[in-house]
């Protein structure tokens, strides 16, 4: 590979170099823009442009360490040359930790900066074209960007979820605490012909007993004291969309009788009239408990539990999504790092392991809370995750301090459950994938208790 980007971006506040210095790259046939500062830079940049980075170190309103975490933040696979007549070895050693592709001392022989771009440029090219490839294998679409996930009981969640998706069908998510119900819940409204309308979402839950009729049914004025005005309740305020119950195993008793009428007579009556208002909406529920138990001890109503079940949609807990663990915290270390503008780090193998080992009581909003702490971290690289662990307690989670081999093993069903389910069980393309023989791979996959027909879509 041999060509060249479009663009270098060369940054620096010495205005005769940033001059010469474009003039020469320009006559080596490289597209250059330049800038007196990072800032100005930073305006425009994007993490798909096919470029190299050229920055000084020493430069106002924001110098070159800096510049490289932001740009670093933005694409971590950003080529970024930094130069610098102050620089020591020090200095460098930091900046190729931090992400720089290479570190040159003015002054400098034009050839070994010609050099250092054209490897940065060829591996910028590869980055973008590897991640082009990436996008038309996996095909992937909208469903896929909010569900995230390759595990099979994720793979079954999107599938049946786009059944009912355009659909009035009632449906009742059934997870545990944290595991996303709410974003399904979403996902069922942006998908449906409703999706021009509201998505309103209730925590029922959340609500004061002696508040929960008004909050869903509205009231009229002087309906009680203190009502000064007339209220719209949610039930209303969904007109035409999708209104969304959650945690409706915690709904008064009293309140599911006027919920179940609601929704047999499609119409409501706020507090205070007698004249029934006609809604048109699409109820989707959610719980973290056992419904049916509750119904068995009184504490839910049979003929409200039918209604609401029509369709039934189950949110696996993280601790049984196997790679999807992996998969997700690089996502949500991704966005921590664009959120708080910190440079994104790469998790090492025994890292890995410990993200698999753990129990995740708390799901997939444990695990968010847990990359936003890890990429906010001080400490070093390697030292941050059992730090985290340690802080809050959930060292116990890995029984006896086991050993790096026992973790290792985890990080390998892990990578094996993730090639298999982006390959839909297709054991020629994890063997080519992973660089395995198919011997190898068979005796893993039985060591693991790995097998092939899990993974296949239905």
């Amino acid at each position: 590979m041999t060509s060249r980007p479009g663009k270098i971006y060369l940054v620096d506040d010495d205005s005769d170099l940033r001059t010469a210095t474009a003039q020469w790259l320009e006559l080596a046939d490289y597209q250059v823009e330049t800038f007196p500062d990072a800032p100005s830079a930073l305006a425009r940049i994007n993490p798909q442009m096919a470029a190299v980075v050229i920055s000084d170190v020493k430069m106002p309103k924001m110098n070159g360490m800096e510049f490289l975490a932001r740009l670093t933040a933005l694409d971590k696979d950003l080529p970024v040359v930094l130069i610098t007549a102050h620089g020591d070895v020090q200095m460098a050693v930091k900046a190729i930790r931090q992400g720089a592709y290479d570190f040159i001392e003015k002054p400098f022989e034009p050839e070994r900066l010609l050099d250092v771009l054209q490897r940065a440029s060829e591996k910028r090219q590869l980055v973008l074209e590897n991640r082009d490839l990436r996008r038309q294998l996996n095909g992937t679409g909208a469903i896929e960007k909010r569900l995230i996930g390759d595990c099979p009981a994720i793979q079954r969640l999107r599938a049946e979820l786009l059944d009912v998706a355009d659909t009035d069908a009632p449906v009742l998510i059934q997870g545990e605490t944290g595991t996303g119900k709410e974003v399904v819940a979403q996902c069922l409204h942006e998908f449906s012909s409703r999706k021009s309308s509201k998505f309103v979402a209730v925590n029922c839950g959340a609500i004061p007993e002696n508040m929960v009729e008004t909050e869903l049914f509205g009231h009229e004025r002087g309906a009680f004291t203190g009502a000064d005005r007339r209220r719209i309740g949610r039930f209303e305020y969904a007109e035409g969309g999708t209104l969304f119950l959650d945690e409706i195993g915690t709904m008064p008793l009293p309140i599911q009788v006027k919920v179940l009428r609601a929704l047999q007579e499609r119409e409501i009556v706020r507090i205070g009239s007698n004249e029934p208002q006609p809604i048109d909406i699409r109820l989707i529920s959610a719980t973290n408990c056992d419904l049916l138990a509750e119904c068995a001890v009184g504490q839910f109503r049979n003929d409200l539990y039918y209604r609401i079940n029509v369709v039934e949609l189950r949110v696996p807990p993280l601790r049984e999504r196997g790679g999807d663990i992996l998969l997700l915290f690089d996502y949500f270390i991704a966005q921590a790092a664009i959120t708080y503008k910190r440079p994104t780090v790469s998790i090492q193998a025994t890292d890995a392991a410990l993200l698999m080992h753990h129990k995740w009581p708390g799901n997939v909003r444990e695990l968010k809370n847990i990359a936003e702490r890890f990429i906010l971290s001080s400490l070093p690289d390697a030292q941050r995750l059992p730090s985290i662990f340690g802080s809050t307690g959930q060292a116990s989670t890995l029984p006896g301090n086991p050993p790096l081999l026992e973790l290792l093993r985890h990080y390998e069903r892990s990578l094996l459950e993730q090639s298999l389910s982006r390959h839909n069980g297709d054991i020629q393309a994890v063997t080519e994938e992973l660089g395995l023989p198919r011997r190898t791979l068979n005796e893993k996959l039985t060591r693991h208790n790995l097998e092939r027909k899990d993974f296949i879509a239905h």
